[in-house]
């Protein structure tokens, strides 16, 4: 199913991301984990592209593949440019046509310090071009927006402006950089759809449920922090269970509060942990279509 219409029919769109093992030896706790996830009747399941941009072992394709077939849930294949020549890219997009994925998240890439990048693509509308040039269609475009701004944008307004090129280059959805301020989400959305970016807008959603997490995903993701989550992370300093409670709540909160205000989907970022997941589901399930339709789980 293409994407873009999961958003015509229904209102939120729940989905998850996972990403793909290090180690081909773990796909089977992969599996056994999106085994698990699928009782959360996800709308799609994104699969991260392998780090550095590596197509020669990439296995996002596989993944996705092997989740639409025998689970029968969509997927969206990410596909990232910043290490990629032309030509990889279109290899890549053989692969998914072959596969029959249907969806692909066009992303830049993060960029490594110190490592050497290649230069054919910049930025991810480029990479949409590229797509929309090989497939002429036949691939649904994702793209990522950041409710804070781009790290390296100048303002959250020009980035938006940027944001407006993807939308021009044939992204038709939108997914969000990890947050947890809804207030920036809400201004973000206000600023984008003032500047005529009409597409469905999901709202990424991360639970940060150890310590370990916090450093790293706030400096990946340039995420501030609001003052209730620094007194949550405050509070259970020293009491990783209470963390750990204090952090599903904190994602649970957050999401319906999304809900009631009426965002076009939740994308929860799972970090392939269906424990995790799957409580955060239920905290909001009541609020979800296909569990107003008499859904148990």
């Amino acid at each position: 199913m293409r994407i873009p219409e999961l958003y015509k029919e229904k209102k939120p769109v729940f989905s998850l991301e996972i990403f793909p093992p290090k180690r081909k030896s773990n796909m089977e706790s992969l599996y056994e984990a999106v085994e698990r996830l699928s009782d959360c009747r996800p709308d799609f399941i994104s699969v991260t592209y392998g780090a550095g941009g590596n197509i020669a072992d990439n296995s996002t394709c596989e993944i996705a593949s092997t989740i639409k077939r025998e689970y029968d849930i969509e997927t969206v294949a990410h596909l990232t440019c910043v290490n990629s020549t032309r030509e990889d890219v279109r290899e890549m997009i053989g692969r998914f046509r072959e596969a029959d994925i249907q969806n692909v998240m066009a992303l830049r890439g993060d960029i490594v310090p110190g490592e050497d990048i290649r230069r054919e693509f910049r930025h991810a509308n480029e990479l949409a071009i590229e797509i929309q040039r090989e497939c002429s269609g036949q691939l649904e475009i994702l793209g990522a927006c950041y409710p804070e701004g781009h790290y390296q944008s100048k303002s959250l307004e020009s980035d938006i402006q940027n944001l407006k090129y993807k939308i021009g280059a044939g992204v038709r959805v939108l997914i969000t950089q990890l947050f947890f301020d809804n207030t920036a989400f809400y201004d973000f959305l206000g600023r984008a759809r003032s500047m005529g970016i009409n597409v469905p807008v999901s709202a990424g959603i991360m639970p940060i449920v150890k310590s370990s997490q916090i450093e790293k995903t706030v400096q990946l993701s340039g995420a501030s922090l609001p003052h209730d989550f620094t007194a949550m992370i405050g509070r259970y300093e020293h009491d990783p269970e209470g963390l750990y409670e204090a952090g599903i709540e904190y994602a649970i909160d957050q999401a319906r509060d999304l809900i009631k205000n009426e965002v076009d989907g939740i994308h929860l970022y799972t970090m392939n942990d269906p424990k995790v997941a799957i409580r955060v589901w239920k905290g909001i399930r009541d609020l979800l279509p296909q569990s107003r339709s008499g859904a148990e789980g």
